[in-house]
């Protein structure tokens, strides 16, 4: 009877490292992910900012 609770004493530690690590994966995944979207954000900054910057040259040298 005590070989069996100490069995299951393992098995359930087992599954809580198991379960710690995918949540663990899950969000840096997730922030990973966050990371993606705000760097696409940002280059998409930069290119309007370019654009814009052109535009001004382009006046100026008009005057």
């Amino acid at each position: 009877m005590a070989l069996s609770g100490v069995f299951f004493l393992n098995l359930l530690i087992i599954l809580l490292i198991v379960g710690t690590v995918m949540v663990m994966l899950n969000k840096s995944g997730y922030m990973a992910s966050r990371d993606n979207e705000r760097l696409v954000k940002i280059e998409k900054d930069i290119e309007e900012i370019k654009k814009t910057v052109e535009y001004i040259k382009s006046k100026l040298e008009e005057i």
